[in-house]
């Protein structure tokens, strides 16, 4: 090939890959042009515009007007605005005004014109096409104006009223929920008003298309696995029940997938046995349980009621780890010196018998030598001692290596009668922590075998972070004097950083402003590390009862052991499937718990409450309520009557009072007005 027909696939693919176009000096340095080439590469770009190949927009290079196209998944919070990722995961996110979704709702695959970037580098756009609608129904909410009905849906980017073409046989009251076939404008289904019981666990149902009855063939399944006897012999496992085995897990599970047992080593060290329930015994590739497992791809947890991957009579039943029965495993029993290095690793399908099931608080209080608690377990109590032992250098060791460590505190909703009481912080404690580090080592263990054993497998893989992320954090950081080095991060230099600000007034914010920098963890037919762990070998094995990929890693790994290895068809297919389902799943539950603090929120008008600020929006200040989690706008014109210019990127002064805002700053404000539906609250300042 002629070197100017190279030089121009080059130029034609660095802009297909920058659709907002690239300057001159950007081109010369992503193609590493030296200063003798560059006439030449700008003869190129010249010889391609007169060609209609590229264009030039200012002083921008871009692909010309019908290559500007991108595809992507419209995403939007309903805030006036939505954004497009890009389909091909390259590139950044493309900003839509809501007047230019051309009725785009979330989720959508969307063709959109990328504009070329303004002078804050970010890049907009308009939709011209949907490709492919995410939801056939939409959900929203029902109204009637002068006898016009319409409804308002949550998926669009903004509060716009649809007319509905017709009402069918539903005649639903204003502000009940509906939903609407998109194609036709016509109700289909009337879910009732919002703070109805049980009406916004369907609604966030139905909105993430989530599965919440099993197909007869698969519960037929599942009922029929369950009702055969307990073999009591079991050729060809390894029998554990001898050893001191049990489960620990919070207060209200129900379905016990991992079991862990300990023994001191001649000459020093420990055997720690990690048992996960051998779910892949009983769901069989071809059949309906298997389809279904796929399908969901993991359990859902809402604030009382689970939406299980498996039917109840595997997951909280044949499957579950109870105590004192016989059980069905895959363990791996791992020995360990003094030092928690591991020198020594065993996998055995095997069969276990739990003589307990402990709770998170049960073991939190043994292992802080509470005396009621210790006497009521008092086979334990050693064990236990020893596992915590374990566990702490285990942990060390991984910190060492550069492994990330959020202590962020979760919202946890406390009911009486049937309504919310409080909206509480939890906080993992020493027992979870326990149980994380074995969890972890037994996942790096199999991925580190596999690997070894060359078997294609499901990895979990968690990118590194995209330098833009990570160059606005560095910015964001040094204002508060937590200097992050120049060049590639490390895990290792983010955890510094966490280090640096712990204890300290701005150590949520800074914890919050890294977790933001991060990508989203995800599943991969790939072995390509975890950034956020500090590993090369990483997957997901110890969770087969409510994770698809574990149940495949089962497979995997139990295939091997047997001598006969599989090679699985389509484990890309699974680990985007997978990771969709995932995404979907945590944003559903989160989607679930906000609405439910909002709405308690709502019978809280006038309260005065603490918070932080983590945002400085172009409407005023976005904070978060330390007691509830959630996030509001103090406005502007609700800050005394001042104009306020941004001082820095980490600040606002008031040019009449003086007055400063600054991010991580802590301020009491009130509740002045609360949307529960649209998860919006408005903050004032008190009186």
């Amino acid at each position: 090939m002629p070197k100017a027909r190279t030089d121009e696939a080059r130029i034609l693919d660095l802009l297909r890959r920058n659709p907002q176009g690239l300057k001159l000096p950007e081109i010369f340095k992503e193609l590493r042009v030296d200063r003798k080439s560059r006439a030449k590469i700008e003869d190129r770009l010249s010889g391609l515009v007169h060609r209609k190949l590229a264009r030039r927009v200012r002083d921008r290079w871009l692909l010309p007007l019908q290559a500007d196209l991108l595809k992507g998944r419209f995403q939007t919070s309903g805030r006036g605005f939505g954004f497009v990722v890009p389909e091909s995961g390259e590139g950044k996110d493309v900003y839509i005004p809501a007047r230019f979704a051309a009725g785009a709702m979330n989720g959508d695959l969307v063709e959109i014109m990328v504009h070329p970037p303004g002078r804050g580098g970010r890049l907009d756009g308009k939709v011209v096409r949907i490709v492919k609608k995410a939801s056939k129904k939409l959900l929203g909410t029902f109204g009637e104006r002068f006898g016009q009905p319409f409804f308002i849906p949550f998926e669009a980017p903004s509060a716009e009223e649809i007319p509905i073409v017709s009402r069918g046989s539903f005649f639903p009251a204003a502000g009940e929920i509906i939903a609407v076939d998109r194609a036709e404008s016509k109700i289909v289904e009337v879910l009732g008003r919002p703070d109805d019981p049980g009406v916004d666990a369907r609604i966030i149902i139905r909105k993430y298309g989530l599965a919440s009855e099993f197909p007869e063939a698969a519960s037929a399944e599942a009922e029929k696995a369950a009702a055969v006897p307990p073999a009591g012999e079991y050729p060809g496992r390894a029998d554990y029940r001898g050893w001191r085995t049990f489960t620990i897990d919070g207060e209200t599970a129900q379905d016990f997938d991992d079991a862990v047992s300990i023994a001191r080593r001649e000459g020093g060290g420990w055997r720690l046995g990690v048992h996960i329930a051998d779910v892949s015994e009983y769901v069989r590739p071809g059949s309906a349980l298997e389809a279904e497992a796929f399908a969901r791809g993991t359990s859902v947890y809402f604030p009382g009621l689970t939406l299980p991957m498996l039917p109840e009579a595997l997951s909280n039943n044949l499957c579950s780890l109870r105590p004192r029965v016989d059980r069905l495993t895959v363990s791996v029993v791992c020995d360990f010196d003094a030092d928690g290095e591991r020198v020594g690793t065993a996998f055995h399908s095997s069969v276990i018998r739990t003589v307990e099931r402990m709770t998170y608080t049960s073991v939190f209080k043994i292992l802080n030598n509470d005396p009621a608690e210790r006497a009521a377990y008092p086979d334990l109590v050693p064990d236990l001692l020893e596992m915590k032992e374990l566990a702490g250098i285990l942990r060390r060791r991984r910190m060492a290596g550069g492994s990330l460590d959020f202590d962020l505190i979760e919202p946890e909703l406390v009911y009486q009668e049937g309504k919310i009481a409080a909206v509480e912080g939890f906080a993992p404690n020493e027992a979870h922590k326990l149980i994380e580090e074995f969890m972890v080592m037994a996942n790096v263990a199999v991925a580190e075998y596999l690997r070894l054993r060359g078997v294609p497998s499901l990895h979990r893989f968690h990118e590194n972070p995209d330098p833009d992320n990570l160059d606005e954090l560095r910015d964001v950081l040094a204002l508060f004097s937590i200097v992050l080095p120049p060049g590639r991060l490390t895990s290792r230099d983010l955890q510094a950083a966490i280090r640096k600000a712990e204890g300290t007034p701005i150590e949520k914010f800074v914890n919050i402003r890294i977790l933001r920098s991060l990508r989203l963890a995800e599943y991969s037919a790939e072995s390509s590390g975890h950034y956020g762990l500090g590993l090369m070998d990483y997957t997901h094995f110890t969770s087969p009862i409510r994770r698809y990929p574990d149940l495949i890693v089962h497979r995997l790994l139990k295939a091997d052991l047997a001598g006969r290895p599989l090679r699985l068809p389509g484990l890309d297919a699974v680990a985007r499937h997978s990771s969709e389902q995932e995404r979907k799943a945590a944003a559903a539950e989160k989607d679930l718990v906000e609405w439910r603090i909002f709405r308690f929120l709502k019978d809280r008008l006038g309260d005065v409450v603490s918070g932080m600020i983590i945002d400085l929006s172009r409407g005023g200040l976005i904070v978060e309520l330390d007691e509830y989690f959630v996030s509001g706008l103090l406005a502007f014109d609700d800050l005394g009557g001042d104009y306020f210019a941004k001082r820095s990127r980490r600040a606002l002064t008031g040019k009449r009072t003086g007055r400063q805002y600054e991010l991580g700053q802590r301020l009491d404000v009130q509740i002045a007005a609360v949307d529960p539906l649209l998860r919006r609250m408005a903050l004032v300042l008190p009186v």
